[in-house]
């Protein structure tokens, strides 16, 4: 017969495992940023990262600290910023490896929030503030220690794992309910899907063949994206077996939109919050007993009011008890308001991305005004309305104003014989900004203009984001932007011509400019 205690699920496995593979995605996103942030946010880059701080110090005196948190005060340059790129991703890896997770996962996040300050638009995504925030909440799982074992003994903490479920629970039910509170048609007509795979940000090559799928897949697809979303949450908080369900669930709905898309390491970063869902029996058993647990510690007295021997009939379960992993316990007048001031808070950004105007009391919207700039609490939901076109911009360049020649992105689409690329989890960030600067006007994206001066000077770094320059010897004197309509190319038509696109002209994006007077 099993004693209640021995029937408890424990945590030591997730509670090793969580923290590492969060490490990994840090060592992604690092690398990822790296290999263009001088291009974003250099002295030559689209956004100067010192120009910005520059001003926002003659502008905030003090206040900057506080309302801009980032190491980049020091300095700014190429170099702090590349240093900070790579020495993130140094520091994750020797998380990974299982080494320091404290203080290592500590230095990721700060390093990343300074990125994400410094860069602004272009690390404004979603993942960027799931990143910080999972990062964040992750301080409270990552064992204090020196080395982080799976097991990881003792296990973590139960207050900080639950915060990981209500923020998993948060990003994927909201991801649903945001829908249907735009009320896009689209969505509540389950047609969605029948769009989606050619008009995502940066569609890749499995999308094309998505999207030859029959209409009624795609309907029954999107009612399956929409349990995934507003069902499969709720047994987050469920027993046992309906947890592990939803994990994998939600595991398996990640899969399927990493295989139709390129959304950098959101899909990985979800699928690891994942891991505090499933309890140590669920894990293979090499891999829950490789390290034997520690001795519990015996004080004297305990000592001596001990038995000399087991007692001969002593049930089998005391064993398993005893063996174990023993949580790692905060003082309950630490743990217990921290658990509230952050389901408070990231319910309140929650119901406000719903458009629910709740009255929350006036304290509390001022605390959570103030702790915005460290990116801790965030409200999710993306595509809340579905796109059901797609505008892609050309930009071109010429020397006399009349014949144009176009540059060609490494990722996103333009010439219509190429394939459409898998590129996650690396996230060109350009590429997917170009996609947000189609759905706007030209002159509400400053930074599109900065990128277009770039060319016109002839920036190295800014063109080494590009597969195709078409001016090798000198900068262009003229460069333009046009729009266009592309869209998935049909089987037949594919078969006949070979394109995986068919495209549009629209028109001028943004018309012709010269760095001369």
């Amino acid at each position: 017969m099993t004693t209640p205690a021995a029937s408890r699920s424990n945590w030591a496995v997730a509670g090793g495992l969580f923290p590492r593979a969060l490490a990994v995605i840090y060592v992604i996103a690092f690398v990822s940023l790296g290999v263009q942030v001088g291009a974003l946010a250099g002295h030559d880059g689209i956004l100067p990262a010192a120009q910005y701080l520059e001003a926002a110090h003659s502008q905030l005196g003090a206040q900057r600290f506080w309302l801009m948190p980032t190491v980049f005060w020091a300095g700014a340059g190429d170099l702090a910023l590349r240093a900070a790129c790579w020495g993130g991703a140094a520091v994750s890896l020797v998380v990974a490896l299982g080494f320091v997770p404290l203080p290592g996962l500590a230095a990721a996040w700060m390093l990343y929030l300074s990125l994400c300050v410094v860069c602004r638009t272009f690390l404004n995504f979603q993942w960027d503030a799931l990143l910080l925030e999972t990062g964040f909440l992750a301080l409270f799982v990552a064992p204090p220690g020196w080395r982080c074992r799976v097991p990881c003994r003792p296990a973590p903490p139960g207050f900080a794992l639950f915060l990981i479920r209500f923020l998993l629970f948060r990003l994927m039910f909201s991801s649903g309910i945001v829908k249907l509170a735009s009320g896009d048609p689209t969505w509540w007509r389950l047609r969605a899907l029948d769009v989606h795979y050619f008009t995502q940000p940066i569609p890749s090559w499995t999308a094309w063949y998505a999207q030859q799928l029959p209409t009624w897949m795609q309907t029954f697809s999107c009612g399956v994206m929409f349990f995934c979303e507003l069902v499969a949450p709720f047994f987050i908080f469920a027993p046992r077996r309906l947890r592990h369900a939803a994990a994998a669930v939600l595991l398996g709905f990640q899969a399927l939109i990493a295989g139709t898309g390129n959304f950098a390491f959101f899909n990985l970063l979800t699928m690891a919050l994942c891991i505090p869902l499933i309890d140590d029996r669920a894990w293979p058993r090499r891999l829950r007993e490789r390290f034997p647990p520690p001795e519990p510690a015996v004080t004297p007295a305990a000592e001596a009011d001990a038995p000399t021997a087991p007692a001969p009939d002593a049930p089998a379960a005391s064993a398993s008890v005893a063996s174990a992993p023993v949580a790692r316990r905060w003082p309950r007048w630490v743990a217990a308001p921290l658990v509230v001031l952050l389901v408070t808070l990231s319910t309140a950004e929650m119901t406000a991305r719903w458009r629910l105007a709740l009255p929350w009391p006036r304290p509390l919207m001022i605390l959570a005004e103030a702790l915005q700039p460290f990116r801790i609490i965030n409200a999710y939901g993306l595509f809340a309305v579905m796109t059901t076109t797609r505008e892609e911009i050309v930009v071109e360049g010429s020397d006399d104003g009349q014949h144009w020649e176009a540059y060609e992105f490494r990722w996103k689409p333009g010439d219509v014989m190429r394939p459409p690329p898998l590129v996650a989890p690396h996230q060109p960030r350009v590429d997917w900004q170009m996609w947000f600067a189609a759905l706007s006007d030209y002159h509400r994206q400053p930074w599109f203009s900065n990128f277009l001066a770039r060319l016109l000077q002839g920036s190295p770094e800014v063109l080494a984001l590009l597969d195709r320059n078409p001016f090798p010897l000198h900068p262009p004197l003229y460069v333009r932007s046009v729009l266009y309509d592309y869209h998935f190319t049909s089987i037949e038509e594919r078969r006949a011509t070979g394109a995986w696109w068919v495209r549009v002209e629209r028109g001028l994006y943004s018309p012709p400019q010269s760095l001369r007077r």
